[in-house]
């Protein structure tokens, strides 16, 4: 007779006694069902857990905890767990963002507790971006829409647009460029504070200019603001700007490769551009100075490819802008540098 041993019950077994392969399917067995019987438990804690999150404060302190624990990164519109929890459970709610202490402790419905916690499930394993899962993005004070068509709004080109570009441009401006405009944003903004200004939104991408419309629609601004479909500038032969602002894609492959995983939701198109990230900035500075208005003004933003951009062109006295908020890796040129430096500028692409 053999005796077994299963979970602390023994099992006895009559003559003739199981042989080597009937044992080891017998301890693949144990160990297998010991492994599910672990990932049930381990199930049903999460759900007492989850269970006992009733307020709009537990699903914000629970979700902060959750990013800590798995490691999640912050880029998009935040840069801590603290404001990444706020923002996803106070947008899922539809609650602003200014809301008053006593709300945080009011009770939510089934439903809500039951949307805010697949919300967050996504954005810990998945790694998809807040303003994704919410389907906003907040940029100079306004709100857009956006999806993975287009880049989450970021840009710290919204400090110069909310002080007017002081104090480089002088005059207002009655015609503004948004080149690699993606969901609008930029463009938008500058229409918010120069409501005379005509502007052009271009890009490459039609999935990103139907968000650019639905944005346009979004603010009333359908009067003076417009969608142009080209590469560059190749949309708008022939036109001139007082002021040309751009985000393009500027990530060079090193730093692609390593991004997290959350940039992987976002469009490549709108990311990367070559091994020095510089493709399309060639090109526009090449260009830049048939676009440009007598005293207008050019403003690109290249990031961490600004070392590639100073390599390119010593020659060239770029401006470059401080941020008090953060940011770097933007430039300014004038019409006129535009001009003297064509020729070189044209020789590079």
């Amino acid at each position: 007779m053999a005796v077994c041993l299963d979970g602390g019950r023994r099992i006895m077994e009559t003559s003739p006694p199981i042989g080597y392969e009937e044992c080891t399917l017998f301890v693949t067995r144990l160990f297998t069902g010991a492994r599910l019987t672990a990932v049930r438990c381990l199930s049903r804690s999460l759900s007492m857990i989850t269970s006992r999150l009733r307020t709009v404060r537990d699903h914000i302190r629970w979700a902060v905890s959750r990013f800590h624990e798995e490691d999640v990164f912050f880029g998009h519109g935040t840069d801590n767990a603290w404001d990444e929890a706020r923002q996803l459970v106070l947008g899922a709610l539809h609650l602003p963002w200014e809301i008053a202490d006593s709300y945080l402790d009011c009770r939510l419905e089934v439903d809500e507790i039951s949307d805010l916690q697949r919300l967050i499930k996504r954005r810990i394993d998945e790694r998809v971006p807040t303003p994704y899962l919410l389907g906003e993005a907040w940029f100079c004070g306004l709100s857009f829409i956006v999806d993975d068509r287009v880049l989450i709004p970021r840009s710290p080109i919204a400090e110069l647009i909310e002080e007017r570009f002081a104090p480089w441009l002088a005059d207002e401006p009655a015609r503004i460029l948004d080149l690699c405009t993606g969901s609008g944003c930029i463009g938008i903004a500058c229409a918010e504070v120069f409501p005379d200004a005509e502007v052009a939104l271009a890009d490459l991408s039609y999935d990103a200019l139907e968000v650019a419309n639905q944005n346009i629609e979004r603010h009333g601004m359908e009067d003076r603001v417009y969608t142009v479909q080209g590469d560059g500038f190749d949309g708008l032969p022939g036109q001139r700007f007082d002021l040309i602002v751009s985000n393009p894609p500027y990530v060079d492959a090193e730093d692609f490769a390593d991004m997290p995983d959350e940039y992987q939701h976002e469009p490549e198109l709108a990311l990367a551009c070559g091994s020095d990230g510089l493709n399309l900035v060639r090109r526009m500075l090449a260009q830049a100075a048939d676009h440009l208005n007598e005293k207008g003004l050019l403003i690109v933003e290249v990031g961490n490819s600004q070392v590639h951009v100073q390599a390119l062109y010593p020659e060239v006295d770029f401006a470059w802008l401080d941020f008090q908020r953060g940011g770097h890796g933007v430039f300014m040129l004038t019409a006129e540098q535009c001009r003297d430096h064509q020729a070189l500028f044209q020789s590079k692409v």
